[in-house]
């Protein structure tokens, strides 16, 4: 059943056009839509506040450049786990693979050791590194790892964004629109 899945997984845009905010970084022209255009993206920081799109953003660029996409969370994974993704990139690069896009959710939760592990696989390449995080990444990640990735900051959403996500949501998803049809009496 559809509705099992959250709401905003529902709702995730499915590529880059789709997506609503950071005009900034994505618009027409912009950085990381350049980046996109050019199949070259840098190993990066996603720094804002929680709910503006860090994960959609990460997962969009993956889609666009049609690159495997291997996903941890800082508060539940170890070096182990940062060390098997590594393994998989290494074995998909003998194999003339495309290179993969490693996104940490919540970067700044790793300890140092554990930032430190991803450095060898960033420099050589392995992985384009996407980190989100809510916290200053000058202060949270360590300048060898933050030294090798572009930082970009991600603004809330505005109330006109925010409105629009909410019309779109109600207008496309099958459970809401059933509710709002009973609701307004159709």
């Amino acid at each position: 059943m559809a509705t099992r899945i959250p709401l905003a997984e529902r709702m995730r845009p499915r590529n880059i056009v789709g997506y609503v905010g950071q005009e900034h970084i994505v618009g027409e022209g912009a950085v990381l839509r350049n980046a996109l255009e050019q199949n070259n993206i840098p190993s990066m920081i996603l720094w804002g506040p929680p709910g503006v799109g860090k994960t959609t953003l990460a997962l969009l660029m993956a889609k666009a450049l049609d690159r495997p996409f291997f996903s941890l969370s800082a508060i539940q994974s170890g070096v182990k786990d940062i060390r098997e993704v590594i393994e998989k990139a290494d074995q998909l690069q003998k194999f003339n693979q495309e290179q993969p896009i490693l996104f940490i959710d919540e970067i700044h939760r790793f300890s140092k050791s554990q930032q430190d592990s991803l450095l060898g696989a960033v420099e050589r390449g392995l992985v384009t590194l996407i980190g989100a995080t809510t916290e200053n990444p000058s202060f949270e990640v360590i300048s060898a790892l933050l030294s090798r990735c572009q930082v970009y900051v991600l603004k809330h959403l505005t109330e006109e964004e925010l409105i629009g996500i909410v019309n779109s949501a109600i207008s496309e998803d099958e459970f809401l629109k059933k509710r709002e049809n009973r609701s307004s009496g159709i």
